[in-house]
């Protein structure tokens, strides 16, 4: 076979130059090899150590910080604005009901101890002896303040005047619920600020 494509024109690097592994290493200094940075490095450097020269160079920077002279000092207290929609007419009852339960029980050991205290004084035998005077003649002795306002009659009449004051305020205080709803449908209810604690 005879070879038709003329004489080939000869390279004068590859004709004349070593081949690329013979080619010797070109002069200077050796030495791990650094890729070109898009950034200049900070002023710490980040070869040998560039972690330890970024770390304290933020913490000059936050060293050197000043802080502002418009700043608050003071905690601000927080305040929450809510408004009472609806009363429970079931739970307003319930307590009401305690609630005037311990009144009564109050009246009635309030006027046992009054009723001690002026008899301790004589006031009963005081004003009953004057009221008999006052009020007697030849055939009675007249009214015995003394006999009408003993202790078992003053307690009686105490605790009578406490129950129908249990029945009348639960009674009351529920009526008062229902007139709260109906009015809060209007008007919105009762608006409160609560405040944190210092």
């Amino acid at each position: 076979m005879t070879d038709t494509r003329g004489p080939q024109p000869q390279y004068e690097g590859y004709a004349t130059g070593p081949l690329p592994g013979e080619r010797e290493p070109a002069p200077g200094p050796s030495g791990p090899y650094h890729p070109p940075q898009a950034y200049p490095s900070p002023a710490g450097g980040t070869q040998g150590g560039g972690t330890l020269g970024g770390a304290q160079g933020v913490g000059g920077a936050q060293a050197t910080r000043k802080p502002r002279t418009g700043a608050r000092t003071t905690p601000r207290t927080r305040k929450a604005r809510l408004r009472v929609a609806k009363a429970d007419p079931w739970s307003v009852m319930k307590v009401s009901f305690l609630l005037s339960i311990a009144l009564g029980i109050c009246t009635v050991v309030a006027a046992a101890v009054l009723w001690m205290v002026m008899d301790a004084m004589g006031v009963f035998s005081t004003v009953g002896g004057t009221i008999s005077e006052a009020t007697g003649s030849n055939e009675s002795n007249g009214f015995d303040l003394q006999s009408f306002l003993s202790l078992p009659r003053v307690l009686i009449f105490t605790s009578v005047i406490a129950v129908i004051d249990v029945v009348l305020a639960t009674a009351l205080a529920t009526l008062g619920a229902f007139i709260y709803n109906l009015s809060a449908g209007f008007v919105g209810g009762v608006e409160l600020t609560l405040a944190e604690d210092e």
